[in-house]
């Protein structure tokens, strides 16, 4: 039987790894969203609360490298067919917890399996997309992050006030097990999919090298490369930000603007929207300029400078702001630079395809270490000092990454790693 190809297939399968994110983040920005109503009715302190995120750090740490690693193993299909599964069973299971104790075990296992999303994500656009349209991709995967977030604020604030905070974790779950029924019907890789056609397989594969159908490579060797070692340097440096905009943007709002549970639902969701954006357009900027004659290294560098430059203004202009709706509007000009700098992408940018996988991984892995030390430290200065220290730390990061992936990594946009 002739099957019916699907023009534009990438983009549709590009628009279900957004949902995935979207899912992803929703699920763990529930706690966020409900952590002064849970810690008020609970009885759990702000330090057992950075206890709570670190425990979801720890194994997303230790399994982020491991993922990785299995991403390029067992492939895009099968990863997110047990990893979403997993990760749905584990929101479920909040709805069951009532000590500090119980949400950190079940932190824990959210923690263990969410981050595989990640470099299953980004194979999966490296593995469908050419390279001058990755970036774009990725921001469009990546979007998902920022839209699931900002749905979490007004959606779990809403269910958790019609039927309790309960119920917003078994909504999330649910939903997740959705996904992946959908998953399992529609997701093939491009050379066994029956829907795509022949022209654009044969964009989707344009400028592939031998090494990109290579067999995945142990971690020693990855490690030999400086390539490498620039994409985790970034989010070494990153990843700290993005946790600290996730687990503590909406409990500033709460703690130091006076944001109630009302206010949570009507406005905290907006940063998170500018997220989205920043995200998508950071990805769409490089695609627009290379579309005038630019190369895809100096589109990406002069996105990554500007937005280098924007976010530490917005950092430290945050805690002086002087209305909580400046307030709001200031953080979502923070996280919308946040997502344009596209620290994500550059695995698929700079690397094969057989080690997209890996490489992201190990990169989640080492940036979730420095997630899992600065949550200690946030939790302490929050509670201590106050959250300015931890903006003007924020501010300091971005051109740090950026001179990192100018020295270690070079040129954008070209993959750059020794046979």
């Amino acid at each position: 039987m002739l099957v019916k190809k699907l023009p534009g297939l990438r983009w549709y399968i590009v628009s279900l790894l957004c949902i995935a994110s979207g899912l992803n983040y929703l699920d763990r920005q529930a706690l966020s969203v409900l952590a002064q109503t849970i810690q008020n009715e609970l009885h759990i302190t702000t330090v057992q609360y950075a206890h709570i995120t670190s425990a979801f750090l720890l194994s997303y740490t230790a399994m982020y490298a491991v993922s990785g690693w299995l991403v390029d193993r067992l492939g895009t299909r099968k990863s997110f067919l047990i990893f979403v599964s997993g990760w749905s069973v584990s929101c479920l299971l909040h709805a069951v917890a009532r000590t500090a104790l119980q949400f950190s075990f079940f932190r824990f296992l959210l923690g263990a399996t969410e981050p595989a999303n990640f470099p299953a994500g980004i194979k999966a656009v490296s593995e469908w997309f050419p390279m001058r349209e990755r970036t774009l991709a990725v921001g469009i995967f990546n979007g998902g992050v920022a839209v699931g977030a900002a749905i979490a604020a007004p959606l779990i604030s809403w269910i958790a006030l019609m039927w309790g905070w309960q119920s917003a974790f078994v909504f999330g779950g649910v939903l997740g097990l959705i996904w992946v029924a959908a998953w399992a019907v529609l997701y093939r890789h491009p050379r066994e999919h029956p829907w795509l056609g022949a022209e654009e397989l044969k964009l989707i594969e344009s400028g592939d090298s031998p090494s990109d159908r290579a067999a995945a490579l142990p971690f020693r060797r990855l490690l030999r490369v400086r390539t490498v070692w620039g994409c985790v340097a970034a989010r070494m440096l990153l990843d700290p930000c993005s946790y600290f905009f996730t687990f503590w943007i909406i409990k500033f709002l709460q703690q130091e603007r006076g944001f109630d549970l009302v206010a949570v639902g009507k406005y905290s969701g907006i940063p998170f929207v500018a997220l989205a954006l920043g995200n998508v357009l950071g990805g769409a900027a490089p695609r627009i300029l290379t579309g005038y004659g630019w190369s895809h290294n100096r589109a990406r560098k002069t996105v990554m400078v500007a937005v280098s430059c924007l976010v530490p203004l917005c950092c430290l202009l945050i805690p002086r702001a002087a209305s909580p709706l400046l307030a709001v509007g200031l953080i979502s000009l923070a996280m919308f630079g946040h997502g344009a700098w596209g620290f994500m992408a550059l695995p698929a940018e700079v690397l094969p395809k057989n080690v997209v996988g890996s490489v992201t991984g190990l990169a989640g892995a080492l940036g979730g270490v420095m997630g899992i030390l600065t949550q200690q430290l946030i939790g302490w200065t929050v509670q201590n000092v106050s959250f300015t220290p931890v903006f003007i730390g924020c501010a300091c990061a971005y051109l740090a990454a950026f001179i990192a992936v100018s020295v270690l990594i070079g040129e954008i946009g070209k993959v750059n790693f020794p046979e």
